[in-house]
């Protein structure tokens, strides 16, 4: 079986990333790499030793059978929608979209061209193999911190905190209720960029509530959660890498054993479903509910800020 010929559209630090799993895939080639610099896009080819420099968007398309879209997020969804007109799968770094409209739209596209749409909500994996999303029993609360210091070099600062660190907590949450959540309030705070930098949300779902609190202007890195279950509390800090368990069922914090690097089983699944293996493990649709309720939560928030 040929391998699949995948391009590269961004020469970021996740694009390298991203390079370089598909350089070490079994069942996927690196073809080539587009960015606005050609010399960024060069380093990514050297670093990996695959593929080349192509300096136009739609020349990388037309030498690609799939696309992976790293690049900053208020291009997304454009770059997404261009790739699937011309035919390609495509994988894309959260967020998907910046709006559920966008998100909606890619989700039809593809749906209407029979492709392969999937998103970088990688953390589901993760959470999979720890036993929380899948778990026996459902929470009735999830309370989530994420939190960092102002980027140094001005990472991500196109979009707020919400589309940047919340979107990860707000797609578990959906993960782990398995329904649709609505915003039922907001509060955010510009700190050092015209954004929301710093936002506490409350989202609910028929069978449960998620608290959720993000910052990129803290003076410390946090991140933490905790989950009620009927039977007991669970709570987890990934920093320090502790799991307090009430529950009679297994919470495993170091699933390394079972997915020892969860971007490149991410995006050999991405692989595996463009060569019609089997389905996307986070196929577009769960990118578009996470977008639409990070835009509810945005609205929000900025009416409050």
């Amino acid at each position: 079986m040929s391998k699949l010929k995948v391009g590269l559209v961004g020469a970021g630090v996740f694009a390298g990333y991203h390079a370089q799993k598909a350089a070490q895939s079994d069942i996927a080639e690196l073809v080539g790499v587009y960015d606005l610099s050609s010399e960024a896009a060069q380093t990514v080819i050297d670093k990996v030793g695959q593929g080349e420099v192509i300096a136009d968007l739609d020349m990388l398309i037309l030498a690609s059978q799939a696309i992976v879209i790293a690049t900053p997020a208020v291009t997304h969804s454009t770059i997404a929608a261009r790739a699937l007109r011309a035919g390609r799968h495509v994988l894309v770094e959260k967020p998907l979209a910046l709006s559920a409209a966008e998100a909606d739209a890619l989700v039809s596209l593809a749906k209407a061209k029979n492709l392969v749409l999937q998103v970088g909500h990688q953390e589901r994996l993760v959470f999979e193999a720890m036993g929380v999303v899948g778990a026996p029993e459902t929470p009735s609360r999830i309370e989530a911190v994420r939190a960092a210091p102002p980027s140094p070099n001005g990472r991500c600062e196109d979009v707020s905190v919400i589309f940047d660190l919340m979107i990860h907590d707000i797609d578990l949450a959906n993960a782990v209720f398995e329904t649709q959540g609505e915003v039922a309030s907001a509060e955010g705070r510009k700190a050092h960029t015209a954004l929301v930098d710093e936002v506490h949300t409350e989202i609910r779902y028929p069978n449960g509530v998620a608290v959720l609190e993000a910052s990129r202007c803290a003076k410390e890195r946090k991140r933490t959660m905790k989950l009620e279950y009927p039977s007991g509390v669970v709570e987890i800090d990934f920093l320090a890498k502790t799991v307090r368990n009430e529950t009679p069922f297994d919470i495993q914090l170091d699933v390394t054993d079972i997915i020892p690097d969860p971007l490149m089983a991410a995006d050999e699944a991405f692989y595996s479903a463009s060569l019609g293996q089997h389905p996307s493990p986070i196929p577009g649709e769960y990118g578009a509910r996470a977008a639409a309720l990070a835009e509810a939560v945005e609205n929000a928030a900025n009416h409050e800020a």
